[in-house]
């Protein structure tokens, strides 16, 4: 028997949060019903509300601002690589000739 992580759609976890909001249920009892884990919903709310409408981005995707952090992270490494390479070079070029 294989029990790996279940993966649920963007639009299941909002469904269910609107289920919590509308119904007047509690979470734990819509978790309940739905079959899941009331620790799993709590999450995606905890989720919802840190990121809005950009949380759940799906897999292999990132919110926003995490793939401009990544962006960025990346063109900061490359502008250091390219200050080496300056650095290098200019010491090679103000070398007075011996």
């Amino acid at each position: 028997m294989e029990t790996g992580k279940r993966v649920f759609p963007a639009e299941f976890k909002r469904d269910a949060l609107d289920l919590v909001e509308r119904s007047g249920k509690s979470l734990a009892q819509v978790a309940r019903e739905l079959g899941i884990s009331d620790n799993t919903l709590h999450g995606w709310k905890r989720q919802m509300s840190a990121h809005g409408t950009d949380a759940f981005p799906g897999s292999g995707h990132q919110t926003p601002p995490a793939e401009e952090m990544r962006r960025l992270k990346r063109e900061n490494e490359i502008l250091r690589q390219e200050r080496d390479i300056l650095k290098k070079a200019l010491a090679i070029f103000s070398r007075t000739e011996r």
